[in-house]
């Protein structure tokens, strides 16, 4: 039989400028940033970030997904000098990496602190939730070198808080400190900063006791109809309604509720 041979098989083995911790018994995986001092994140470590994620998706011990980073700063964005060497090849996946979060079927959360910039921004901004601290500054300042950002920033922030802002934000290479980035629904809370860490747990809690298989197709279910017109989306959530109807989850969900206790959810 003829052996066949992968990138992937060998992309993890070793991380650069990142590790994972997997939690079992919280049902957790932890994708923490570690490159002081600004956790900057090359381009190697973009592809093995989607890696990451795409290999935690299957772990069936994780629920829960937390981007998070060692220091005072997430990250301050991507290796400048690699742009300059990676070929147009190279960098027109930068976008499809980034992504990995979004595509993630399980919750994924941003915990930031510090700096928040460049492609540090655009990996939260494809999480599900971010949580600020009063420390936090978000940034997409590439017009200072001449680009724009060019892996979904723009694009999921427009969506977000309107072309105004973007272009704000954007154009004039602004950083938006976490309280701001709270008030314009960036982030779904921005606490003091040594609390950060209990959030995050809190946040993590929440929504693991809930159906895996409800946060799954509610996941996808919001991710595909963002650019559905009105008609479309409500029938495709209809759909979705109905799938979950039949699930062990939905029936478990409904005899705790009528039997007064806490729901066991199993993800089928």
């Amino acid at each position: 039989m003829t052996e066949l041979t992968h990138r992937g098989q060998t992309l993890l083995q070793e991380l650069d400028g990142f590790s994972i911790e997997v939690d079992a018994a919280r049902e957790r995986a932890d994708i923490i940033l570690h490159r002081p001092p600004f956790n900057v994140i090359s381009m190697h470590a973009r592809e093995q970030l989607r890696a990451a994620f795409e290999v935690l998706d299957e772990d069936d011990r994780v629920r829960v997904i937390v981007l998070r980073a060692k220091g005072e700063h997430f990250s301050s964005g991507g290796d400048i000098k690699g742009f300059l060497e990676a070929s147009p090849e190279h960098v027109s996946k930068l976008a499809w990496n980034v992504a990995a979060p979004a595509r993630c079927s399980k919750p994924v959360i941003a915990a930031n602190r510090g700096f928040c910039f460049g492609v540090g921004f655009e990996l939260s901004l494809a999480c599900d939730f971010r949580i600020a601290t009063d420390t936090s500054f978000y940034a997409l300042p590439e017009q200072k070198l001449g680009q724009i950002p060019g892996s979904g920033g723009s694009a999921r922030l427009q969506k977000m808080v309107g072309v105004g802002r973007t272009k704000d934000i954007v154009m004039r290479s602004r950083r938006i400190p976490g309280k701001q980035a709270y008030d314009w629904g960036v982030v779904v809370d921005c606490v003091a900063d040594a609390e950060l860490e209990a959030a995050t747990d809190a946040l993590v809690d929440e929504l693991r006791a809930f159906s895996p298989l409800a946060q799954r197709t509610a996941k996808k279910l919001l991710n595909d109809t963002e650019d559905a017109p009105l008609s479309i989306a409500i029938e495709l959530e209809g759909h979705c309604y109905s799938r979950l109807r039949s699930s062990d989850d939905f029936r478990e969900g409904v005899e705790a509720f009528h039997g007064k206790r806490k729901p066991v959810f199993r993800g089928s």
